[in-house]
């Protein structure tokens, strides 16, 4: 298969598609403010996803659950403000589409008139189905989210990884399909085996993203924060840190506290 790459000045749901007909992995972030949001734009990232993980980066949540629909609609309109190049999907957050199909519709259009983002996100298979029809069929683009779905912590009661039973698995192949066949133009596969990862992607027309899903899907997402070292607490196998911004920036801080006791800053040159 081809892994040569198109140039995309501006990625769409339909770049995803092409890209994964083509074998070229789909690279996927999330952003929560705007100066973040235009370093990871310019920085190539074909998909930055506007996160409800928001509820812990951002706001130090356990979970991310307290996040709310005009939380994300703020997170969203400054990543939006950002970009260039990257598609923007948006978390519908907790509550705002689980029980009623009419409540997730109006929940999608506030994200994408108040927030210019260009498609929602959902955690989910056939218990959220009518949600997904509805929203679809008002030409809102819709991701999908199978495996460890957080919104769900309560009901499983861990962060463990999903669909090792064959019955679940069987049912995330369900679900992965179900959602292709409603119209989904993809779907992250969240802490799941890789090789269910694998056989999943391969049954379906759309692009699949993995975190913690292996590399035999179309794509991988982390959280920004996490891949850049910025906290250390947080420690999934998954994770690979590519920075310690951590040490760097606390160094920085330091070192400007240090400079400001001393009275080495502002020097002469540093002043009117």
């Amino acid at each position: 298969m081809s892994t040569a790459k198109k140039d995309y000045k501006r990625i769409t749901v339909k770049s995803l598609t092409e890209m994964k007909r083509a074998g070229e992995k789909v690279s996927m972030l999330t952003a929560y403010d705007f100066s973040m949001a235009k370093i990871v734009d310019q920085a190539g990232i074909d998909v930055i996803l506007v996160g409800d993980s928001a509820s812990n980066v951002m706001a130090g949540h356990e979970t991310t659950l307290p996040i709310t629909l005009d939380h994300m609609i703020y997170h969203a309109s400054s990543v939006v403000r950002a970009i260039s190049r990257s598609l923007v999907v948006v978390d519908l957050p907790f509550g705002s589409y689980q029980s009623d199909a009419k409540e997730a519709l109006r929940s999608s259009i506030r994200i994408m008139k108040e927030s210019g983002g260009h498609a929602v996100k959902m955690e989910g298979g056939s218990e959220i189905k009518d949600s997904i029809k509805r929203i679809l069929r008002a030409g809102i683009p819709v991701m999908g989210h199978l495996g460890l779905t957080p919104q769900s912590i309560y009901k499983f009661g861990t962060y463990t990884v999903r669909a090792k039973q064959e019955a679940e698995a069987e049912k995330l192949k369900e679900d992965a399909l179900m959602l292709q066949k409603l119209g989904c133009f993809s779907l992250v596969l969240e802490k799941v085996p890789a090789k269910l990862a694998g056989e999943v992607a391969d049954s379906l027309d759309i692009p699949v993203i993995g975190i913690g899903a292996g590399n035999q899907v179309d794509g991988q997402v982390l959280v920004l924060h996490d891949m850049l070292g910025m906290d250390h607490a947080f420690n999934p196998r998954f994770l690979r840190r590519y920075e310690d911004l951590n040490s760097i920036m606390t160094n920085a801080i330091k070192q400007y506290n240090d400079d400001v006791k001393s009275r080495e800053f502002p020097n002469e040159n540093e002043q009117y």
